[in-house]
């Protein structure tokens, strides 16, 4: 059973939902900002995600700072900046065997919680 998480060690809101799940060495953690995300992680979260635009954090600060919610993004655009920048991660995103869930909405953590279980 693959168990990973990529999110941010100095992210409250990351580190309390890994407590509140209760996770632990089962999983494998990825700190995104000391371990940047590699094409291939990115190419595999895109495929359970259905596109990188799921993935991209439209709420990061550099997101307004850019001006990039007045451009029109396509999916190269979305892939390219999470690339470059970890902050544009939705986050936490944990992948349990073939399933994906992103960012921290109380639904994505309770569907988390319940994948857990199985």
């Amino acid at each position: 059973m693959k168990k990973k998480v990529y999110h941010l060690s100095t992210c409250d809101t990351c580190q309390k939902i890994i407590k509140q799940l209760g996770i632990g060495q089962e999983f494998e953690y990825q700190d995104i900002k000391s371990e940047k995300i590699t094409n291939s992680q990115l190419e595999e979260m895109k495929n359970l995600a259905g596109s990188y635009e799921a993935l991209f954090s439209k709420i990061a600060r550099k997101y307004k700072e850019l001006g990039l919610k007045d451009q029109n993004l396509n999916e190269d655009d979305f892939k390219n900046y999470i690339l470059s920048e970890y902050t544009f991660l939705k986050r936490p995103v944990f992948l349990i065997d073939e399933q994906i869930f992103i960012g921290n909405a109380p639904k994505t953590v309770t569907a988390v919680a319940e994948a857990l279980k199985k």
